[in-house]
């Protein structure tokens, strides 16, 4: 058989499978997102033109998943179809080796790779940018909406003359939730008050006119500035604090919305991430700097330049900021440990925010190359259930990509928590499937899956293990 004609055949074997299943799992994927914003739109009068823009835009997001899932079910249905058939058999028979069929199924895996790199870094950022700036649009009257990551909100309560000011690492604006929440109440100048939280979750009441924060596991500064040395911190697992009267008072900003690591692409990730890279640095230097002044005042001369000083007892992180205890109540330590602690703060939130732009990057990569590695595992996987069917296919794409998906947010959960280097996590489970495909495809010559059956799940493991090298059951013993 020559060789374009095999390569022709095996192409269009694929073609079909491929399209059905990205058309039947887009669909899935789609029909379950829109659920979850149903709310979104029911009830706000919406013309039909913003309703079809709304499902446009939330389109890209659900292809982004189910492409790569298309390629294995495609590689998987084709080779499956094949074997069952005595195609594989023949072309066996006839002289033609594995790598010849492989070959054109995996210049369609670079092709399916090179399709979701510029997918994900042009299409899915500016999609998922413009669907936010809709659903702003959408909700303007919602104040949850109007807040940002990592930006100042200046919230405006009653007649505007209370204000306060809220911070927050990160905000899930579907679910209200807030992480690292800091905010400012300075409405009484002589008691000013600044709340600090690991977490906390916002909720309206029914008129929409009142926003309850309940923070968690948090602490409150309160400092009384009549009294010298006035000063008390409270503890507290669970807060709310109420802000009345804020509706009607945050309006949707003209211009749209900045953009989060999953609106941006590849240049512009990059350049996040070497910007809180640069100013973490700066943020160190700094905080040494201060260190050291503040040891020459309190002391009330120079240090020698070899003198340090350490505290096994003080907790240390990766971003190099030390948590310093209280050791006096004068008024000089406080201000420095204050300041000491601030600015660990705002290290931490930029190591955070640095890790969450390259884990974006790495996850970006390691989705499109995805399709390369279903590609290498999928055919010798289904030369070893010939006979299993329409049935096999579906159940070993969810149980693979199951595991690759849980595989994937675990990795992004452990490198935005900063447990891991996220050029670990996100590509573990990549490099544990291409290992399984290589090591499948490399026995595929010796598979002993027919038509006729065989290929079983212990007969799998074998031959992953090398100890499949039996005997075909049709040799006469001797």
């Amino acid at each position: 058989m020559r060789k374009g004609v095999l390569a022709r055949y095996v192409i269009r074997s694929h073609l079909g499978p491929f399209l059905f299943s990205l058309s039947a799992i887009t669909g899935l994927i789609f029909v379950n997102a829109i659920a979850q914003r149903v709310d979104s739109l029911v009830g706000k009068g919406l013309p039909w033109s913003v309703i079809v823009e709304f499902l446009f835009l939330s389109v890209p997001h659900t292809i982004a998943l189910s492409l790569p899932m298309s390629v294995l079910v495609a590689v998987l249905y084709a080779f499956s179809t094949m074997a069952s058939s005595n195609e594989i058999t023949a072309m066996s028979a006839g002289g033609v080796r594995p790598a010849r069929i492989m070959a054109p199924v995996f210049g369609l895996g670079v092709i399916a790779m090179l399709v979701m790199l510029f997918f994900n870094d042009t299409v899915l950022p500016e999609s998922n940018h413009a669907l936010k700036n809709l659903l702003l649009d959408i909700g303007r009257k919602t104040p949850t909406l109007e807040l940002r990551e990592q930006v100042v909100n200046e919230i405006s309560t009653g007649t505007g003359i209370q204000r306060y000011f809220l911070t927050a690492d990160r905000i899930d604006h579907e679910s209200n939730r807030l992480e690292n929440v800091t905010i400012f109440d300075a409405n009484n100048p002589e008691r000013q008050r600044t709340t600090y939280a690991a977490s906390g979750e916002m909720a309206f009441n029914d008129n929409r006119t009142d926003l309850y924060l309940t923070l968690r596991d948090g602490v409150v500064h309160e400092v009384q500035t009549t009294r010298e040395g006035g000063f008390q911190r409270l503890y507290f697992n669970e807060q709310i604090v109420p802000l009345r009267d804020i509706g009607n008072e945050l309006e949707r900003r003209l211009g749209g919305s900045d953009r989060s690591d999953r609106e941006m692409g590849f240049t512009l990730l990059a350049e996040n991430a070497r910007d809180r890279e640069t100013r973490l640095d700066s943020l160190v230097a700094d905080n040494q700097a201060r260190s050291m002044e503040a040891v020459r005042v309190a002391l009330n001369r120079p240090l020698e330049s070899d003198t340090a000083w350490t505290d096994p007892g003080s907790r240390r992180d990766i971003t190099g900021f030390s948590e310093a205890p209280y050791i006096t109540q004068d008024g000089l330590t406080q201000q420095i440990v204050a300041g000491s602690r601030a600015r660990a703060a705002r290290g931490a939130a930029l190591a955070q925010s640095m890790n969450r732009f390259k884990v974006e990057i790495h996850k970006k990569w390691a989705i499109a190359v995805a399709c390369l590695v279903f590609v290498l595992i999928g055919p010798p996987l289904a030369l070893r259930f010939p006979t299993a069917g329409v049935g096999f296919v579906v159940s070993a794409s969810a149980i693979i990509f199951f595991i690759y998906w849980a595989g994937l947010l675990g990795g992004e959960t452990l490198a935005d928590r900063r447990v891991a280097d996220p050029a670990v996590t996100m590509w573990l489970t990549n490099a544990i499937f291409l290992v399984i495909g290589i090591v499948l495809l490399a026995r595929m010559g010796h598979s002993s899956g027919t038509s006729r059956g065989g290929g079983g799940f212990a007969d799998l493991v074998r031959t992953f293990f090398g100890r499949g090298r039996r005997r075909d059951a049709r040799t006469v013993q001797p």
